[in-house]
């Protein structure tokens, strides 16, 4: 099943913004991407490979039984309590925008979105930029700027823009606003470094 088709637990905001981008969709111009999970990671495999080179030491830590066993944080909420989301992603202009429904079990204060739950979809959101660019890639640097908080249940709109390439190292720059976009929640900067199973610690 895929989790980012409309669900009865998204909001009228939600289901609008999603209706907004759809149609967007229809020239070419933006793609709906699939729910992160695994298979969004061109190849998991890639990774132990990777650790296996760099690591061996921590390639032992990982326990295969239990990564078979392994789902994305984001996946671990019931429908409706936790991350609800959906992500688009422009090719011309190298941006994902993602919109976001932060269930009652992201509390942080009352009342309001807890900041890791904002901090884990900026990640993510920003992540699926560098994995569109560069494919298999890990977050070296993640520097946020919270400007106000998010109400709980309220949906925001997580825009990703890849700034620059350099080597193996990708810039991206990313902002949460409100679905009317006159309210800016935060800012961010992250480094993501691309994995390279030839390339050693």
């Amino acid at each position: 099943m895929d989790c980012s088709l409309p669900k009865p637990s998204w909001s009228k905001d939600m289901r609008l913004l999603f209706d907004q981008f759809m149609k967007k969709c229809e020239d070419g111009s933006w793609t709906p991407l699939p729910f992160y999970n695994y298979k969004a990671i061109q190849n998991v495999h890639d990774f132990i490979t990777f650790t296996h080179g760099c690591s061996p030491t921590t390639a032992k830590l990982i326990d295969k039984e239990q990564l078979s066993q392994a789902q994305i944080f984001t996946e671990s909420f019931k429908d409706g309590l936790g991350f609800e989301y959906v992500m688009f992603y422009n090719d011309a202009e190298k941006r994902i925008v993602c919109l976001f429904q932060g269930g009652p079990h992201l509390q942080g204060i009352p009342g309001f979105l807890h900041g890791g739950a904002v901090a884990t979809m900026i990640d993510a959101t920003a992540g699926m930029s560098a994995m569109r660019a560069k494919g298999l890639v890990m977050t070296a640097n993640l520097n946020i700027n919270f400007k106000r908080p998010v109400p709980l249940c309220s949906v925001i709109v997580i825009n990703s823009q890849l700034d620059k390439i350099e080597g193996r190292k990708l810039f991206i720059s990313c902002d949460v606003r409100s679905v009317d976009e006159n309210t800016l929640y935060s800012e961010a900067t992250s480094l993501f470094i691309k994995l390279d199973p030839e390339k050693k610690a």
